[in-house]
């Protein structure tokens, strides 16, 4: 179970067609070009795996064009590689004039990344950037539940105002990290297993914080959550995010954590308005940088489309026709 909100920092598909024989993809975040011939198989390794594996999995083989962006750089723990995902499940699935429930789009982001890509992850950013805003997600074996809290908008606005954001300078590739995290639940390494359960319940517990606008409440539960998160895997904090961390709560920081897998991205803290500058000053002067943000409630949505139709599992058009689609970064 996890309580997660979006904010407003986005990944971009452009996604064009065209009557090429090939298929091509840009990344500006990977400074990387792939060009797909149709005479050959389309596989998903190496650079530009998970735009490819969405476009074996549409059986898409040429006339499409594709560039990617973000506002967020890859590995910081926002899920962008989730948003990458869903923002281009969202396109192509327009662009073939299906009508994907943000359910179905979030269940196919997790087949592709988690099944078809084998990446040791869970379940929760796929789900945030499809639908969008303050939400509880329990994951069963029955399947995945969403509920939307019950806030105001008072406390919403609080918490989005509190709620700080700091760049730590380092990027990192998490498989390591969900990797050695997996082996121990795998193994029932009693020390995993419990943190993850306390993980779990301080979600229930943050819930009800939140409904009921206890937000130092919230703030004291993310701190007990980064001390049994630090128990997960190796790797997931250092020195320097440990002493980053220590004097934020000498400032007046109640409660924070390292947003996604941890060893790096960004520092979420909670703090109120009284100790901000003082907070944002002192990490500042550390080498971090604030990024500020708002919360957004929209989950990915296309922004303009031109008419893209693929019929028959074939790009059919009588002119060079955009599309274009955002999906959100989470950071909760």
């Amino acid at each position: 179970m996890v309580v997660s909100t979006t904010i407003d920092k986005y990944f971009y598909a452009f996604v064009n067609v065209n009557d090429d024989d090939n298929i091509q993809i840009t990344s500006s975040d990977y400074r990387t070009f792939y060009r797909h011939n149709p005479n050959k198989a389309m596989l998903w390794d190496g650079p530009l795996a998970l735009p490819r594996a969405i476009l074996h999995h549409f059986g898409l083989r040429h006339g499409v064009s594709m560039f990617l962006a973000s506002e967020i750089p890859p590995g910081t723990g926002l899920g962008s590689s989730s948003a990458v995902a869903v923002t281009i499940i969202k396109a192509i699935s327009t662009a073939c004039g299906l009508s994907l429930s943000r359910q179905k789009i979030a269940e196919l982001a997790c087949y592709i990344e988690i099944d078809k890509l084998g990446k040791p992850i869970g379940k929760q950013d796929q789900y945030a950037a499809a639908f969008g805003g303050l939400n509880v997600f329990a994951f069963t074996e029955e399947g995945v539940s969403v509920e939307s809290l019950k806030v105001t908008p008072e406390v919403v606005q609080r918490l989005q105002e509190n709620i700080l954001l700091f760049f730590t300078g380092a990027a990192r590739d998490s498989a390591q990290i969900l990797s050695s995290q997996k082996r121990s639940t795998e193994k029932d390494e009693p020390q995993v297993i419990e943190a993850l359960h306390a993980v779990r319940e301080m979600a229930v517990e943050v819930k009800h914080c939140l409904e009921k606008g206890d937000l130092c409440c919230y703030g004291e539960l993310l701190d007990l959550n980064w001390q049994n998160k630090k128990r997960f895997a190796p790797g997931i904090t250092n020195s320097f995010i440990d002493e980053c961390y220590a004097l934020a709560l000498e400032k007046g920081a109640i409660g924070g954590k390292v947003t996604g897998a941890g060893g790096g991205g960004f520092l979420m803290l909670y703090c109120e308005a009284p100790h901000r500058e003082r907070v944002t000053e002192a990490l500042e002067e550390r080498g971090l940088h604030r990024m500020d943000f708002h919360f957004d409630t929209a989950g990915a949505r296309v922004l303009m489309n031109a008419g893209l139709r693929l019929p028959n599992s074939r790009w059919e058009t009588l002119r060079p026709q955009p599309l274009v689609v955002s999906g959100q970064t989470l950071a909760v």
